[in-house]
């Protein structure tokens, strides 16, 4: 780094302390030569101009496009004083951001030379920023990032943020030859690196199953015999009060027929961003509760190789596919364990659990705390668990009230059907630390038989 920029750049990394490979401040022309002249690139680009009847000039012109896509060239000044501070006012306009647990002891015996790598359930496209906004004094993330942000100008900031693109069910060999070299090439080099095993955004609130094709890229590097480093999984839950997009999420799990078209969906964010913009210039803009992440226990890829099967890296794509399956699952088991439980998914799973719609509020206060003590006793981390329930309520109640998903009947509170779906998309992302006792299905109202009453369906 020279001139005026080179030098701010890095004071700017000294002021945040990062965490920040040097691989990261070299030339992206550089690991796209790298790249290029990869040999398995190389090897893959051979077979697919066999296959395909494509000339030497035309496979590597796609070869270049695929690298040019995939490799980002991180701005220190676009991340730290444009990103972290734009982060800053925005997040702490919407929420109340907070790390409410992290197993530190166990963070910090991770050695300084080894590789970490965050792991994160995905709730919200937000995910991305509350993530980076909570490391940004100590690490730099580089997300694996899908196609829906691949336009201007999201393409360019996300790339100056240092963060990659992954075509979610592309199959073409080449390119996924090419992505794997890539992401081994950042992993050998130390770049810290985060990704959802999800793959994509939890449409009923619930965990997803986890997929394993990134999770295989990046454990194969271990195969470089050069690579005598660890890598180190983090497992990071986060939870919200509000997801910003919540009903887009549930529009097809209440109706499979309405399947929002692009511009709808464009729409939709634009109006929202210009409602919240007059309510923030007129002073009635209201924040939407916890935006909350939480640091589990890390795991060590070689130890966890070490005990599970030492081979795993060398056996056939389909069985060792079938390993890695158990160390993604493993890792969402941890992911799970530490969900934050915030005030409006545990308010919403009191509510559900009576399985009518008009509910005493004495005995919801009462079925919260009930519901808080089985929390307690999974060691579920509760947000703000040992607070009064009834401040819990009306941290919760703010929010219902505001999404008009419950009203006030005198001593009483009434469900809106409308309402139903969200309180079940909130629900559903504790439903897995509240063990279902008795053969009632839970945050479902089994007696009512009315066919037009909106309800969410499981996410495929």
């Amino acid at each position: 780094m020279t001139g005026w920029l080179g030098r701010r750049a890095l004071r700017t990394i000294h002021e945040f302390r990062t965490r920040l490979a040097r691989y990261h401040l070299q030339q992206r022309t550089l690991a796209k030569a790298m790249l290029v002249d990869d040999p398995v690139v190389r090897a893959a680009a051979l077979h697919h101009a066999r296959e395909h009847g494509l000339t030497d000039a035309q496979v590597r012109a796609r070869v270049a496009r695929y690298v040019d896509e995939i490799v980002p060239q991180l701005n220190v000044l676009s991340y730290y004083k444009l990103g972290y501070n734009v982060a800053k006012v925005v997040l702490n306009l919407l929420y109340r951001v907070t790390v409410d647990y992290q197993d530190e002891r166990a963070l910090e015996r991770i050695p300084k030379k080894d590789v970490v790598v965050y792991v994160m359930n995905h709730r919200s496209n937000v995910d991305y920023v509350v993530v980076a906004y909570v490391l940004a004094y100590g690490a730099h993330l580089s997300y694996a990032v899908g196609e829906w942000a691949r336009v201007w100008p999201l393409e360019y900031v996300f790339k100056s943020f240092g963060s990659y693109f992954v075509r979610r069910g592309f199959r073409e060999p080449l390119y996924h030859a090419v992505l794997e070299r890539y992401v081994q090439l950042i992993t050998k080099n130390g770049v810290t690196q985060g990704f959802f095993p999800e793959g994509r955004l939890a449409r009923d609130g619930r965990l997803g199953p986890p997929k394993v094709g990134l999770l295989d890229y990046i454990c194969r590097t271990l195969r470089d015999p050069e690579f005598t480093r660890d890598i180190w999984f983090v497992p990071v839950a986060i939870n919200f009060d509000r997801v910003l997009e919540d009903r887009a999420l549930i529009r097809e799990l209440v109706d499979e027929q309405d399947r929002p078209a692009r511009v709808s969906q464009a729409w939709t964010v634009v109006s929202y961003v210009a409602s919240n913009l007059l309510r923030l210039l007129t002073g009635r803009l209201q924040r939407y509760g916890r935006a909350a992440a939480n640091f589990g226990t890390p795991l060590s890829l070689r130890h966890w190789l070490a005990a599970a099967q030492p081979q795993l890296l060398e056996l056939a794509k389909a069985a060792r596919l079938a390993g890695l399956q158990q160390l993604a699952e493993e890792l969402m088991r941890r992911i799970g364990a530490i969900i934050p439980v915030t005030p409006v998914p545990l308010a919403a799973a009191a509510l559900l659990s009576f399985e009518r719609s008009v509910i005493p509020r004495g005995a919801l206060l009462e079925r919260m705390d009930q519901l808080r003590d089985r929390l307690h006793d999974v060691n579920a981390k509760v947000v703000r668990g040992d607070a009064r329930i009834l401040d819990v309520w009306d941290r919760a109640w703010r929010m219902l009230r505001l999404r008009r998903l419950v009203v006030a009947d005198g001593d009483s509170l009434v469900v809106l059907p409308g309402g139903r779906p969200l309180l079940e998309f909130y629900a559903n992302s504790i439903a897995h630390l509240l063990p279902i006792r008795g053969p009632r299905t839970p945050f479902h109202k089994q007696h009512e038989t009315d066919p037009g009453l909106p309800r969410l369906r499981r996410s495929p």
